[in-house]
């Protein structure tokens, strides 16, 4: 058995995987952004919030962490039409990561956050502070120091996952992928080009990641 690579036949699609790419790298960073927010947030209720607030949000976190991605992604995208609310595929995909991300940060950064000593919140406290004032101020510092590592591996994890969300047409490198195999048939060099592109952002993810939080840590 002998295969040819013709990685030149994919040449006239360089701008379709160019934008898949670009999609890609735009939507997990949007998403990062307010997944972690959404996280932050869902770690300080369940920490420092009222009872019921925080049993909302163990509810949300149970949820997504113990259903598949993709059946998040179809029930956002060809579910709620059903209730009157369609969303493009863009929104739709930012939105099913966004939701993911913030339930898995939200345990990430609880985690972070109960590790904090429990004389630095006192110790804030008695200084007449709120306790949101000592959660931003005391807590929040110190619980990303910790859970950074974790926190930077399940971003990466939700950008490689984002390949997902092709299956509802959001044009993403894998649906780039996916529509420039179908006009040439050139599968096993697209594919595996794609392949490389996905490993590179995720150790181009990773480095980021980490020069970021030697930036933010160093500076407080």
């Amino acid at each position: 058995m002998s295969y040819k690579l013709q990685f030149a036949e994919l040449l006239p699609y360089w701008s379709v995987l160019l934008y898949g790419l670009v999609f890609t790298i735009v939507l997990t960073i949007v998403s990062t952004v307010a997944g972690v927010a959404v996280g932050t947030a869902g770690a300080a209720a369940r920490t420092f919030g009222p009872g019921w607030l925080g049993r909302i949000v163990a509810v949300y976190v149970e949820l997504i962490r113990n259903t598949p991605f993709i059946v998040q992604l179809f029930f956002i995208f060809f579910g709620l039409p059903a209730l009157g609310l369609k969303l493009s595929e863009t929104t739709a995909a930012f939105l099913a990561m966004v939701i993911n991300l913030g339930a898995y940060s939200t345990e990430i950064i609880r985690a972070g956050i109960e590790a904090v000593p429990k004389g630095h919140i006192e110790a804030g406290l008695s200084l007449a502070m709120t306790k949101w004032e000592v959660l931003r101020h005391v807590v929040l510092n110190q619980a990303f120091r910790k859970i950074y590592p974790a926190l930077s591996s399940q971003i990466i994890i939700v950008m490689l996952g984002s390949a997902v969300v092709s299956q509802i047409s959001a044009e993403d490198l894998t649906y780039a992928a996916n529509y420039v195999a179908s006009r040439n048939f050139r599968n096993f060099e697209v594919y595996l080009l794609v392949a490389l592109a996905y490993l590179a952002l995720a150790m181009l993810t990773r480095s980021a990641l980490r020069a970021l939080g030697r930036v933010i840590f160093k500076a407080r």
